[in-house]
């Protein structure tokens, strides 16, 4: 029986190029994502019998364990997961309330605890968990100390699950996307933002949701087999970026 991919938040953006890309490396692939319109038009868009669309929120424990079991009966062990689902907003620390910030954990990082958790009871002989992380997990940026600080844990999460979980034949890695053209950031960038990004990414664009799928369709491949616990950045320089123009 085939191993099946799970992508989390896959609907839209980096998730739904994903869910795209490993379908075409020969995945049956389970999109699981909490917005049923999204879900819906994804599901019109792509139209494959073995691209399976569950509707189910990530922070909900028994949500979850439900669409994995729905994916796991419909399309064989889970071999890959990879957890796109996220939230981000971008305000300044004193702007930040405490629920937003409790949220925010709640959904990028407690959210991707809980599906990798489903994913390790469901697995095949083995796996491969990608977790979207962010640049902004990194290194400081202005306006994230929520969405930082989560991404941040992200990245150590994923580190601490690959220690843990080697020996299982489990890999764990993690992607961090500098600003990319997105659904999400096209309602978080107005001209100003997107003007500020730019001047600091030495490619001097944004990335494609494509770009960063086929970074994560390399990390589930068995051409990957021998890395675990590495977060990699595909952000065009922006973290390698110094002193970018002369003033």
């Amino acid at each position: 029986m085939k191993r099946a991919a799970i992508v989390t938040g896959g609907a839209s953006g980096i998730g739904l190029a994903t869910a795209l890309r490993l379908r075409e490396d020969g995945w049956p692939v389970a999109i699981i994502d909490a917005n049923a319109e999204t879900l819906a038009e994804a599901e019109a868009e792509i139209g494959d019998p073995d691209v399976l669309f569950i509707r189910a929120d990530v922070t909900d424990e028994d949500d979850i364990g439900d669409a994995f079991d729905q994916a796991a009966d419909a399309l064989g062990p889970i071999g890959a997961l990879v957890n796109c689902a996220a939230i981000a907003r971008d305000q300044a620390v004193e702007d930040t309330t405490a629920e937003q910030f409790r949220q925010m954990l709640d959904v990028n990082v407690v959210g991707s605890f809980i599906a990798c958790r489903a994913a390790l009871e469901r697995m095949a002989d083995a796996l491969a968990i990608v977790n979207v992380s962010s640049v902004s997990g990194l290194r400081a940026n202005r306006g994230r100390v929520a969405y930082g600080a989560s991404k941040a844990a992200v990245k150590l999460m994923t580190e601490t699950m690959a220690l843990e979980l080697a020996a299982r034949n489990v890999r764990v890695n993690g992607v961090a996307p500098g600003p990319t053209e997105t659904p999400m950031i096209a309602r978080l960038h107005g001209a100003d933002d997107r003007r500020e990004w730019l001047s600091h990414v030495p490619m001097g664009r944004y990335g494609d949701p494509a770009e960063l799928a086929a970074a994560i369709a390399f990390l589930v491949s068995p051409e990957s087999g021998f890395i675990t616990g590495h977060t990699l950045a595909v952000d065009g320089g922006f973290l390698a970026a110094g002193l970018m123009a002369r003033t």
